[in-house]
């Protein structure tokens, strides 16, 4: 099983910046794509942005420009920098990754916990 962590939530003002980050941890596992969903109150839950392993990355169209992906392959982290924000990215931030447990063909689909974001003056 690998488990996701994520940190960094909080409340900030719109026009303020927040950093989330996202550990994953267990046994023996590779992690192919990381990413950052969010879900707001009474809405699905929706694709922030996402980053392979070799560093690609793919971006919500309404969010590009704003929030930035990052991610440490040697670490098993993925951060997710989030400026200019508005009181309408207040939502649950989710970190997600999927890969394969080494040795193995058995993959896994894993998910955070969720951190809150609250943008408000």
């Amino acid at each position: 099983q690998v488990q996701l962590v994520e940190s960094g939530g909080g409340l900030v003002q719109p026009g303020g910046s927040l950093r989330l980050s996202c550990a994953a941890s267990g046994s023996s596992f590779s992690i192919n794509a990381m990413g950052w969903y969010r879900q707001a109150l009474g809405k699905q839950r929706e694709l922030v942005a996402s980053i392979t392993s070799d560093g690609s990355t793919n971006y919500a169209e309404s969010l590009k420009g704003r929030f930035t992906i990052s991610r440490d392959n040697a670490k098993n982290t993925v951060s997710l920098q989030m400026n200019s924000l508005k009181p309408e990215d207040t939502a649950v931030y989710y970190c997600n990754a999927d890969g394969k447990f080494s040795g193995t063909f058995r993959r896994f689909y894993s998910w955070g916990q969720g951190t809150q974001v609250t943008v408000s003056s």
